[in-house]
């Protein structure tokens, strides 16, 4: 058994908050037909300490916006009192033209304060370098770094740990993403499960930023045809839904929207 570095005991608790990236999308299908995903590894390993005792909601839903977040998750987090609560957002609203970084980070840091004060640990993200792997991403760079800025300030409070996944050159490797190159891969997860481990205080069971040992690299016509299918199967319907308003988590609800015993 593994405690936290905080020397308070094994958490018997945890609620995650956010969009995509926390609910688990493109991980290992589970029985139930949902994403398993890094906060339901890191739920696993955590109930591994207290056996019997450990509880988990995840609150997450694909393509919420920050403001929806705040709405729809942050009060009912708050009022399930879980010792550990994760909180991921704002990257779906830095991905849209005009965004209002500043009322972004306002926001954020509303539902943190909250998140944090009745937790014993929060936990939060700095997202992953799209500019060093999608093409035409670069023009998003300074809002991320503005948002980065903002959630690393957050950071020196000790109630709040922040897992820096930015500057992690291992997740430049496309294996790392699902074939939409927008969302983690099983390998992406299982690292993300790992990196909040050790932002908490857990003893380290691998080198989550090592690379994935090398492979040629797919050739022109093979990266032209992945290109298409990109395009066509992924690109399309997420341009399409922007232009009409609609997200991918209209009307879907959390996949364990109450605080329950795991497994």
């Amino acid at each position: 058994m593994s405690y936290p570095a905080d020397g308070a005991g094994p958490y018997r608790s945890m609620v995650a908050v956010g969009d995509s990236f926390t609910e688990g999308m493109c991980d290992e299908l589970l029985p139930d037909g949902e994403f398993r995903g890094w906060a339901d590894r890191v739920a696993e390993r955590l109930a591994a300490d207290a056996p019997g005792e450990f509880r988990y909601a995840n609150l997450a839903v694909r393509g919420k916006l920050i403001g929806q977040i705040v709405d729809e998750q942050v009060d009912v987090a708050a009022a399930m009192g879980a010792e550990l609560v994760t909180l991921a957002g704002g990257l779906n609203d830095v991905l849209r033209p005009g965004c209002d970084v500043a009322a972004v980070c306002a926001q954020l840091g509303a539902a943190a304060e909250k998140l944090a004060s009745g937790s014993r640990q929060l936990v939060m993200f700095h997202s992953t370098d799209p500019s060093r792997r999608l093409a035409g991403s670069a023009r998003l760079l300074p809002a991320i770094l503005q948002l980065r800025e903002f959630v690393a300030e957050l950071g020196t409070r000790p109630e709040i740990a922040v897992v820096d996944l930015f500057e992690a050159a291992c997740f430049d490797d496309p294996r790392l993403w699902a074939d939409d190159r927008l969302h983690l891969s099983a390998e992406g997860h299982r690292r993300v499960a790992e990196a909040v481990l050790q932002a908490m205080g857990h003893p380290a069971s691998f080198d989550w930023r090592a690379p994935l040992p090398a492979v040629a690299p797919p050739g022109r016509l093979q990266k032209l045809r992945a290109d298409l299918r990109w395009l066509g199967k992924h690109l399309g319907p997420w341009v399409m839904r922007r232009l009409t308003g609609r997200s991918s988590g209209d009307g879907r609800a959390p996949k364990r929207p109450e605080l329950a015993r795991f497994r």
